[in-house]
């Protein structure tokens, strides 16, 4: 696997080169969208509360380092700020007349409160793109209330319709609500910059993103069936309201696959393989909605044929009949797959504090300015004395890669 070695903090390079982003954001859709933009070249300060941020003590350690922090952090530099303090808030508001972006998830209100608000901060640099991350966003009755990902997966309807049909509603064990909104929040600083930059206004703007919202709109048409039909969509467990076959299957020596046939040409394959050519033909497999119908009687011919067999004679034989299907892994299956490693899917980057550690590497892949990982997440405070030296120099690393 390829190597990524740390370089200097002030080596930039990559489409944002140039860009200058204040993160002082927390846990967790804020920082991430921070890092893919210094994935692809920005400069990103991290502002941590001299307590250190709580990502550093989240999830596993290893030799008292907290590892998510290592991989959410890369390519920031940190300094410690107590922005109720006046002299740190003096700090700050001098890196926001420098900055580009920034990227904040305080509770609506509380940086009002301490005259570091968007007007504020917009009389300070009419060119900033502040990016505001809240469970319920700045407005409406819930607007104050604290919110996380687990809320947001809950009242988006995502638990609601996950898991079995006769189980409770099921909330995923990684932070998808926090994932899903960060990258809309990437590329709605994309979007401002865009309006500012080339389309030439000159002005930055607020983005208020609620992290609700972001999973609510990938539900499918919930919205529009419920309006239309009055039906509420409910658990499933793996299979799909939308087609049929698709669902997880055991093999015989007991590993899983999923399975999705949504393409006619895709279904009559696996139907053929699975339980003959004749059987395929039934009228019933027809149309979508026939095949709904059955979908009991296609789950059990399908995994009784899956479950005769082992997993290389699975994927083999789906594989000949140009079919979809794919094992299930664990992060240790995906991590040695033949198509991980040949993509480089995982990297290794080196850590001051842990030497060579492994983490996902830069996506999307760009072909002629790719993203990349300079360094994984730093000390706290690491970067006060250089930071510190380039506001007072007015120096802006990266700037003389800019437009």
């Amino acid at each position: 696997m390829k190597t990524t070695r740390t370089d200097h903090p002030s080596a930039h390079s990559g489409p944002l080169s140039g860009l200058k982003v204040v993160d002082c954001a927390t846990l967790f859709a804020g920082p991430l969208s921070a890092s893919m933009l210094g994935d692809f070249g920005a400069d990103v300060i991290k502002i941590e509360h001299p307590t250190g941020d709580p990502l550093r003590r989240m999830g596993y350690e290893k030799d008292g380092h907290g590892l998510w922090w290592k991989v959410v952090s890369r390519n920031k530099r940190t300094i410690a700020l107590n922005l109720k303090e006046p002299e740190d808030k003096d700090i700050f508001k001098a890196l926001i007349a420098e900055a580009d972006v920034l990227v904040e998830n305080f509770r609506t209100g509380t940086l009002e409160s301490w005259g570091l608000g968007w007007e504020d901060l917009h009389e300070i640099n009419p060119r900033l793109v502040m990016l505001r991350v809240t469970g319920f966003g700045q407005t409406g009755p819930y607007a104050r209330r604290a919110g996380f990902g687990t809320l947001a997966e809950a009242m988006s309807g995502f638990a609601h319709v996950t898991g079995e049909p006769d189980g409770p509603p099921t909330l995923p064990p990684f932070g998808l609500a926090d994932g899903v909104a960060a990258y809309w929040g990437t590329f709605a600083v994309m979007f401002a910059l865009y309006e500012r930059d080339a389309k030439g206004s000159g002005l930055g703007q607020y983005i208020d993103l609620a992290i609700y919202e972001p999973l609510f709109s990938l539900l499918g048409a919930q919205t529009t069936v419920f309006d239309q039909l009055g039906i509420v969509q409910n658990r499933t467990g793996n299979r799909s309201v939308n087609n049929a076959p698709r669902n997880a299957y055991r093999t015989r020596e007991g590993r899983w696959v999923a399975l999705s046939a949504a393409a006619p040409s895709i279904v009559q394959r696996v139907l053929t393989l699975t339980g003959g050519s004749e059987w395929a033909a039934d009228p019933r497999f027809a149309t979508t909605k026939g095949r709904l119908a059955a979908v009991d009687e296609i789950d059990e011919v399908i995994g009784a044929w899956i479950g005769e067999r082992s997993l290389a004679e699975v994927i083999d034989a789906f594989e000949k009949a140009e079919a979809a299907i794919a094992p299930i892994y664990d992060i240790e299956q995906a991590m040695n797959d033949p198509q991980f490693v040949a993509r480089q899917t995982v990297t290794h980057v080196h850590d001051e504090d842990l030497g060579l550690v492994a983490m996902q590497n830069v996506f999307p892949r760009m072909s002629r300015t790719p993203g990349r990982i300079r360094w994984s997440g730093p000390r706290l405070d690491q970067h006060r004395a250089e930071i510190l030296e380039e506001l007072k120099a007015g120096k802006r690393p990266g700037a003389e890669t800019a437009r």
